[in-house]
């Protein structure tokens, strides 16, 4: 606790040196009701992207898309979690995979949520419920803000730690060659202003962000003034911090969207209510519980384990770009949106890491080093994550 209190306060310190104003106004992109450009990945991989638990036809209550964070496919993120508390729950889910494992071009993967929720809604014949982690509980907006006709087809929108205005800590990471994604979820970055111009939410939908002060990956999350919560447009807005809860709760970010019992009884109760969920109706008796429902207290280490090598291996085998990918011109509205297509092209070639080596570390790169520290910082997480759930039976009071 101590180490990791040091690490969040010095990263907190570095972190503020290296902010810079955000670029663009809300006049820069496009009107809120814009028509969506055709999407630009073929129906066959967006597709075979969809896995179902199941018929969706026939249901009573909506089924639920779930997004993945970054460097995370569906199945290291919710096979041990929430796919086995739903199942249990007999509720109908789908799991959307991202291209390059959530790496890639954000407005590239938006378009393999778009295309989600149309088939969802449309084999259901109901509203779509999008509970995603991270990067996943923030992507889903980008297809509201800018696939208007997405709006009528979601009921709730749960995000669990996600990333709606960015992060300090890529600002500072990604100063030189990064995935794309991770250039885009910088606080600064042009993708965060476009996702929140004009209106951060829409009518009709409940959005629910379940985030933590001790967050540090997602930064800063001290309060609901940071990035994780949502404040404009005409959406039903719940932000909650999981130690509203439990007040000495210690989740961190890679806790809150798998195993963690607080985030998920905030999910749950978004998901089973009218409305975004509502911290008090959350019985105190889930800050004694070291696991959400799904997880297998006698598989923990080694679920967590494979969830943590996953994302390492995810980021180490990444391409990598100097900076982010530029704007699709739908953005902008500065093209006609029967002719849009793909995302530009990054201005310069992305290029693969082996696992083996290291960027270069000289003039515009010297940045590398810290993405090294930050997949150290991960392995690190698995060891404190295993120790601090079975040295106790409480993590939160």
């Amino acid at each position: 606790m101590v180490v990791r209190a040091l690490t969040v306060t010095l990263f907190g310190a570095l972190l503020m040196v290296f902010i810079a104003p955000a670029r663009g106004h809300a006049a820069d992109f496009a009107p809120l009701d814009a028509p969506g450009p055709p999407l630009s990945v073929p129906v066959s991989e967006l597709d075979a992207s969809l896995a179902c638990s199941g018929n969706l036809a026939g249901g009573t209550r909506n089924p639920i898309l779930l997004v993945p964070g970054t460097n995370l496919d569906p199945g290291p993120n919710f096979s041990w979690t929430y796919e086995r508390a739903f199942n249990a729950l007999a509720w109908r889910y789908c799991a959307v995979t991202l291209p390059r494992h959530g790496l890639g071009d954000i407005q590239i993967s938006a378009e393999y949520v778009v295309h989600a929720l149309r088939k969802m809604s449309a084999s259901s014949g109901r509203k779509v419920d999008v509970l995603g982690f991270s990067q996943g509980g923030m992507l889903p907006r980008w297809a509201l803000r800018f696939w208007p006709d997405t709006r009528a087809l979601v009921g709730d929108m749960v995000g669990l730690a996600p990333s709606n205005h960015g992060t300090r800590a890529t600002d500072f990471l990604c100063a030189s060659y990064c995935p794309p994604s991770y250039h885009q979820q910088a606080s600064t970055s042009a993708f965060t202003v476009a996702l929140n111009s004009r209106a951060e939410t829409f009518a009709g939908i409940d959005y629910t962000v379940a985030y933590s002060h001790s967050d540090e990956i997602v930064t800063p999350n001290f309060d609901d003034t940071g990035s994780s919560a949502l404040h404009t447009g005409q959406g039903a807005i719940s932000n909650v911090a999981l130690q509203d809860i439990c007040p000495l709760h210690v989740a961190d970010h890679l806790a809150v969207g798998t195993y963690d019992p607080v985030a998920y009884a905030l999910a749950i109760d978004a998901l089973t209510h009218a409305g975004p969920a509502d911290p008090r109706r959350i019985d105190a008796a889930v800050c004694t519980r070291p696991f959400q429902p799904g997880v297998n207290p006698s598989t923990f280490a080694t679920d967590y384990a494979a969830y943590a090598a996953d994302i390492v291996s995810a980021y180490r085998t990444a391409e990598y770009t100097p900076e982010e990918p530029p704007l699709a011109c739908y953005v902008t509205a500065s093209c006609a949106a029967v002719a849009s297509g793909p995302a530009p092209a990054p201005a310069e070639p992305a290029r693969a890491l082996p696992a083996t080596s290291t960027l270069p570390q000289t003039g515009a790169d010297a940045a590398a080093p810290l993405r090294g520290g930050a997949v150290a910082l991960v392995v690190l997480a698995v060891r404190r994550a295993v120790r601090s759930v079975f040295r106790a039976p409480s993590r939160c009071s």
